[in-house]
């Protein structure tokens, strides 16, 4: 079964930055969600959030299109 957290190693793998950059990105993301009321759990990410803020609208046909 997966984690439904992602860490750093697996956060700078998926978008192919370092390590440090990926513990930057989960604090920012953590900090959103702890905005909206979450609980968070320091050096991971729910994969779920992750996921929507990083690659919602990926695949869109119309991304970038100007008309």
């Amino acid at each position: 079964m997966e984690s439904r957290t992602i860490g750093a190693d697996e956060v700078a793998e998926a978008l192919g930055m370092s390590r440090a950059y990926a513990y930057k990105l989960i604090r920012r993301l953590n900090k959103e969600m702890e905005e909206r009321g979450c609980i968070t759990v320091p050096g991971r990410v729910s994969r779920a959030y992750f996921e929507k803020r990083l690659f919602e609208g990926e695949g869109d046909s119309d991304v970038g299109d100007k008309g």
